[in-house]
């Protein structure tokens, strides 16, 4: 694709419930299957994710799964992570991470991988099934931006793009070619750009390399186009890596 033929963000559709949870499904299956290629002493090797390595990041995954499965869970969850909160001076996201974890941790990486194969359809299934007022409840976060989010957003959006970085991470972590479609990935990719270009308001023009590539243009697109991976552009925004300019523009994953 050329920046003639570059797409408009502006003409992007955002992820609508339906579809999102259709990427959650396959994104849940993919890690599942690379979960099950991993060798033994790969679950012990240091990630992106500061203090995790693969074992304690899919923990995490696993703990954040079976909140979304189990209102009981989800509410159990919340209440610990907001007593760290208090306590610890986290933000309520890294209280939920580590109640995630540190209550997850005597599980084995093959009962891990088990517990997620099974958890996993359910709680896309529950996310499936919230009602459009309930997603349109605004929650305040506190961690990676200061900001009001929409349940839907964080359902549909946030949790999809956790499970994609991580499904990365593991990837970086463990060697080994990591698995990506233009239909499946690049759409993920593709409204991570809608967003970082809403969030920055600036003119430029993106062009992404990668089978989750594209060029892309915002108001007007820039003199100087930023090119580079797909990838690697979404983990800059998500903090792992040493960005400037509009490419420190924070999106949350």
């Amino acid at each position: 694709m050329t920046i003639d033929t570059a797409t408009d963000v502006a003409a992007l559709e955002p992820l609508g419930h339906a579809e999102a949870m259709d990427l959650q499904t396959v994104e849940l299956e993919r890690a599942i299957r690379l979960l099950r290629s991993l060798d033994p002493e790969d679950w012990a090797r240091p990630t992106d994710c500061p203090d995790w390595d693969v074992r304690r990041m899919w923990l995490h995954v696993l703990g954040a799964c079976e909140g979304a499965a189990s209102m009981r869970e989800n509410v159990h969850q919340m209440r610990v992570a907001r007593r760290r909160r208090k306590e610890r001076g986290l933000s309520l996201e890294a209280g939920l991470s580590s109640t995630q974890v540190d209550e997850r941790v005597h599980l084995e990486p093959a009962e891990l991988v088990d517990r997620l194969a099974a958890i996993a359809p359910r709680a896309v299934a529950a996310r499936r099934r919230l009602p459009r007022p309930v997603r349109a409840v605004k929650l305040a976060v506190d961690a990676p931006v200061v900001e009001k989010w929409s349940l839907g957003y964080l359902t549909d959006v946030i949790y999809l793009r956790d499970l994609w970085m991580h499904r990365v991470d593991t990837v970086r972590a463990t060697g080994g070619d990591l698995e990506l479609t233009a239909g499946h990935d690049g759409r993920i990719v593709a409204d991570v750009v809608a967003e970082w270009c809403r969030r920055h308001g600036e003119p430029c023009t993106l062009e992404l390399t990668g089978p989750a590539g594209g060029t892309y243009t915002s108001a007007g697109g820039g003199t100087a186009p930023f090119a580079l991976d797909a990838v690697e552009f979404c983990r800059l925004l998500a903090g792992r890596g040493e960005a400037t300019g509009l490419l420190a523009t924070v999106v949350p994953f």
